[in-house]
């Protein structure tokens, strides 16, 4: 696969977390590509510590800051390698989970990529733990994860988001180099997307972004949400549940522990005890739908933790530099 960062402008919104500037976003397009290039770094230097902090806290894993050496390690994709013109490539657009980041579900965006797809991954500036920009600018999370009253306000950015990057890769197809510094687009990469095959998928939070994404854009064709609940609120739930769709929806899921019981139960359209979203979706949806569970899972078996938490069971305070993350079998944890 190849990979190539877009710094994205919308002229026509101004940021809602940032309401002096424009909306800027940080997205990736990983593509089917020839030989070629050299792997990609994992995450920026600026962007690390921010995910370090993130991700090392206790309800992830739990580990003393600077444990991982997240910005020393790579990716498969590589930059500089040129698009495969071989056919055309349908598009898929990622969304990833509330106050994330692009970066920590790099797993699942290259091996889609590898089967086939133009996948671009949003930054969803602002909301995101951290995003940084090509002139070295760091956008930290304006939000409280745990005690934030603005779902509503983010998921309706996420979907002008995601609408907004569809928009620049139809400009991308037709020609026009939509970066904001206009930096170099890699060989091959115009022509190769087929626009008229558009699907979304998101973890957490961006599933439901995903789906609401669907309900106002007809030019996504299908989506998935990577276990996440559909609702901003207890009462605030999102039109695709209220109404379903009419093209095909997906929902992907692991197991869910009861906080008051520690009661181990999927997540699923079946068991509406701490997610009651799923069944109300699945009893509207119109169109082709399946309930996909993977047991012995959790919420962030899905992301890229599923691959660096293995690594670091044998020797929990080991620095990982320059670590080939795809090269170790994953396991539970």
């Amino acid at each position: 696969m190849g990979t190539t960062d877009l710094h994205l402008v919308d002229n026509a919104r101004q940021d809602p977390w940032r309401p002096a500037g424009k909306r800027e976003l940080m997205v990736t397009v990983t593509y089917p590509a020839k030989r070629g290039g050299q792997r990609t770094d994992w995450m920026t230097h600026g962007v690390a510590p921010r995910l370090d902090a993130l991700a090392s806290g206790p309800d992830l894993l739990d580990l003393p800051t600077g444990t991982v050496d997240w910005a020393g390690s790579l990716r498969q994709a590589r930059t500089g390698a040129a698009a495969d013109r071989s056919q055309d490539w349908p598009v898929v657009v990622f969304s990833h989970g509330y106050g994330g980041a692009r970066e920590l579900n790099a797993t699942l965006t290259d091996d889609l990529s590898s089967r086939g797809y133009v996948v671009a991954s949003i930054s969803h500036t602002g909301e995101a733990a951290a995003v940084e920009f090509p002139d070295g600018r760091v956008i930290p999370s304006a939000v409280d994860q745990q005690h934030d009253p603005q779902g509503k306000l983010a998921l309706d950015t996420r979907v002008a988001d995601s609408r907004f990057v569809l928009d620049q890769l139809t400009r991308l197809e037709r020609g026009a180099n939509p970066d904001a510094e206009h930096d170099p687009l890699p060989r091959g990469l115009t022509g190769s997307l087929d626009l008229d095959r558009v699907g979304i998928y998101g973890h957490s939070y961006g599933g439901f972004t995903a789906a609401e994404t669907m309900y106002h854009d007809r030019r996504f064709g299908a989506g998935f949400n990577i276990d996440g609940s559909m609702a901003w609120d207890i009462d605030g739930y999102g039109e695709a549940v209220r109404h379903g769709l009419d093209r095909p929806f997906m929902l992907v899921n692991g197991d869910l522990v009861d906080p008051g019981t520690g009661e181990v139960f999927h997540h699923s359209h079946l068991d509406t005890r701490l997610d009651p979203t799923w069944g109300a979706f699945w009893s509207k949806q119109h169109a082709w739908k399946r309930d996909l569970h993977f047991d012995h899972s959790t919420h962030y078996s899905f992301t890229d933790l599923q691959i660096a938490a293995p690594q670091l069971t044998s020797n929990a305070v080991t620095t990982y530099t320059k670590t080939p993350l795809y090269n170790v079998k994953a396991k539970d944890w």
